[in-house]
């Protein structure tokens, strides 16, 4: 073990484990599954016999000050579920669709997946299997390690443009080398009472209602938090949400067109001469090529594009520029456009150029623990091998981002087996039909010919049972010990075991079991932990070491970018080519793609196809976040169902009324590629009748498993075609023309 490096802790005034009133209390993080992003402070509480019986937040704990959402709350009842997976199954391959399993034991499934991975390798090479991730439970660690371990470079999301979180990072680390979030003092224990902190004067909350989503590292109710301390919102959004009906100034922004947007409010910013002068010339690259781009953007302009009153348009950018402190809290609607990096690096912009970069209230690098990003194993996999990383070739710049596959790319190859064929497919916390995966029947078609295929799951889900040969039970968090420190700022937390149910194992377990069995020099440890023992060792603390004294600070400071603590070499500036903020991007130029930020009309939409209107005269998005599910979870959760028994279409009451449709109607949402099923939900919370809003991921857990529990009329992604940006990331999700029409009888 290292030497122990220098934390802060929180003092506690019990240790972790403890008795309370005839029940054991354990403390720990509440990081997935079922999923989530965030890993609260929870205190479990279990009976005599080992049962969780009760969840409630850790007060000291200062992420979420013991503050939980319904999901954590209502735990219990996911965790003993009665349509829970409890042992490994398989079924013959002839029976994919089919419910047809036959319960076996662990040794039975390692052995025979084993030698079926072993075989393909043998015969194929490693690259012709697939290891795909969902989002949620933090196993990007572990299945990247267990690819990379077999020899395959071909580890990533079955998500169109990696259009979740990655083109964001991405984005970020190639024009400034490092990734940004709002300082909201989460780095700190003390939080808000710490003297180096300083409240934002306004916060941007840009396509994101974080207290319900809650996502990437970000608690919502942070937000209320500091606006109880003084700062102002922005909220650019086109549905009114509760935080929008506090808002200083609410944008109804036209989905799709976040870039236009940023680049009206940079126009104003540029041409009102309210920049950071100082900064800007000391620590960006290409401020007169932007400036000069802006001006293709005027407000007047963006205000016809965007849907925003022109005025609204030039008040957000003088608000936000002429604050002392400001910053950016923004969410999947901008990844989700399918030019997301020109976007995300125009709305960087806004707080790049006003030096709003690395200080007090502005944005901050989070701090690591450990580099995350990168995944953990990457020296295992050769140079001849990382080359075969699908998608690599055609975008490059997925050599600058995370060291995933470029998933359109993948559907692709699975089709026609160019530049090789694809024969294996390791499916782990994903549920494609129903979530991520655009075009469901196109991917359903491809990946049905591979040769052998796993899930790995908690609870049996429609691309399990449409596509699996074996399938291996995953557990609950409560049910596994595990390590956080990913996800947004870092902190050292331990998840940790309080309960056991049928013979489910945890991600890292399993990736571990099965590793040894693969390559086993890649995996020496004994235990998972041992394994996270070792993961953690630059720290000097054990697991256990670490469990006693969790949850663990680094010390933070500010203006890392003066005393050369990001860049490698110790020099003053940012992690990029020119060392400053690239405004115009060197990594981009030599990519092929645009320098400078840009926007281009989702395709089809008002803008780009206005001879659609006729016939799908409404602009829908998808994927807006409820309090009762994540994602494509938590359907088969009878309390949280009763609060979303149905999916929801929300329609503004102006269209409604044109459509002839009433609360509660079943309607089909179509365009030209699909059609899905959804109940009307009529709220005035639409801000502009020529838009709808719907619910993402359904799927009938209590439906027929052979009808693959509905999820064929259900997927709104029936709807999104596979395809990306020119950089391979980002993809238009939420910004699709649509029409309206009632369901008929027998439908």
């Amino acid at each position: 073990m290292n030497e122990k490096r220098t934390y802060v802790f929180v003092d506690h005034g019990k240790p972790w484990r403890y008795e309370e009133d005839g029940l054991t209390v354990t403390r720990g993080s509440a990081w997935s599954g079922p999923g989530c992003h965030l890993g609260c402070g929870v205190r479990l509480y279990t009976d005599g016999e080992g049962r969780l019986v009760k969840v409630e937040g850790d007060r000291e704990n200062p992420f979420n000050q013991g503050r939980l959402c319904i999901r954590c709350l209502d735990l219990p009842e996911v965790v003993y579920n009665d349509r829970r997976l409890l042992h490994p199954m398989r079924r013959d391959r002839a029976d994919r669709g089919k419910d047809a399993w036959q319960r076996i034991t662990w040794d039975e499934a390692y052995d025979e997946i084993e030698a079926r991975l072993k075989d393909l390798r043998e015969r194929y090479g490693a690259e012709s299997v697939l290891f795909m991730q969902g989002t949620g439970r933090d196993i990007a660690t572990w299945i990247s390690r267990l690819a990379w371990s077999y020899g395959s470079p071909n580890y990533g999301f079955p998500l169109s443009g990696l259009a979740c979180y990655l083109p964001r990072v991405s984005g970020m680390y190639s024009t400034t080398g490092s990734f940004w979030v709002c300082d909201c003092s989460q780095q700190f224990p003390d939080r808000y009472d710490n003297p180096a902190y300083e409240v934002p004067e306004v916060m941007v909350l840009w396509g994101n209602n974080p207290i319900v989503s809650n996502s990437d590292g970000f608690f919502g109710h942070w937000v209320v938090d500091l606006m109880k301390r003084g700062m102002d919102i922005i909220v650019i959004d086109p549905r009114m949400t509760w935080l929008g009906r506090r808002a200083a100034l609410q944008l109804p922004i036209r989905p799709g067109t976040d870039a236009a947007l940023a680049l009206g409010m940079l126009n104003v910013i540029v041409n009102e001469d309210l920049y950071d002068h100082d900064f800007v010339d000391r620590w960006t690259y290409g401020f007169d090529k932007l400036a000069e781009r802006v001006q293709d953007y005027p407000p007047d302009k963006v205000a016809d594009i965007t849907w925003i009153p022109e005025e609204r348009i030039v008040k957000a950018a003088r608000t936000f520029a002429q604050a002392e402190r400001a910053c950016i809290q923004w969410g999947l609607a901008v990844d989700m456009t399918r030019e997301a990096l020109p976007a995300i690096q125009a709305i960087a912009a806004l707080t790049q150029i006003t030096g709003n970069i690395d200080r007090p209230g502005g944005m901050i690098v989070p701090p690591e623990i450990l580099f995350y990003g990168g995944g953990f194993g990457a020296d295992l996999l050769s140079e001849e091998q990382t080359a075969k990383r699908i998608g690599l070739e055609k975008y490059p710049l997925l050599k600058f981002g995370f060291a995933t596959l470029q998933p359109d790319e993948m559907v692709r190859q699975m089709e026609t087996s160019e530049p090789y064929a694809l024969h294996g497919m390791w499916l782990q916390t994903t549920n494609p039909l129903a979530c991520m995966g655009a075009d469901p029947d196109r991917f359903y078609r491809a990946a049905k010919e591979l040769d052998f295929i796993v899930g790995v799951d908690m609870f049996m889900t429609p691309t399990i049972m449409a596509l699996a040969d074996y399938v291996l039970p995953a557990a609950t968090y409560p049910e596994r010990d595990g390590l956080r420190i990913g996800d947004g700022p870092q902190r050292g937390e331990t998840i940790n075991k309080v309960c056991q149910v049928g013979e489910c194992k945890s991600d890292m377990e399993i990736n571990l079991e099965l590793g040894r069995r693969l390559n086993p020099a890649a995996w020496p440890w004994a235990d998972v932990k041992e394994m996270f023992s070792s993961i953690i060792g630059e720290t000097g603390y054990s697991f256990d070491e670490l469990r006693e004294v969790a949850p663990a600070y680094p010390q933070y400071t500010y203006r890392k970018h003066e005393l050369g603590l990001l860049r490698p070499d110790g020099q003053p500036g940012f992690n990029t080519p020119t060392g400053r903020i690239e405004l115009w991007s060197t990594q981009y130029a030599g990519a092929g793609l645009d320098p400078l930020p840009y926007f281009e009309e989702p395709e089809p939409g008002p803008g780009s196809t206005p001879e659609l209107l006729d016939e799908y005269p409404l602009v829908l998005t998808t994927g807006a976040r409820n309090w009762g599910m994540f994602h494509s979870e938590h359907r088969n959760v009878p309390r949280l169902r009763a609060l979303r028994p149905d999916p929801i279409v929300e329609v503004h009451p102006q269209t409604a009324e044109d459509l002839g449709l009433r609360d509660g109607d079943w309607v089909w949402v179509e365009n030209q590629r699909g059609r899905a099923k959804r109940r009307v939900q009529v709220t005035p919370v639409l801000l502009d009748p020529r838009f709808c809003s719907t619910d993402h991921a359904w799927w009938l857990p209590e439906g027929d498993p052979e009808d693959l529990f509905g999820v064929r009329d259900l997927a709104i992604n029936n709807l999104v075609p596979w395809t990306c940006g020119k950089s391979g990331f980002g993809s238009n999700y939420k910004c699709m023309l649509v029409k309206l029409y009632k369901v008929k009888d027998g439908e």
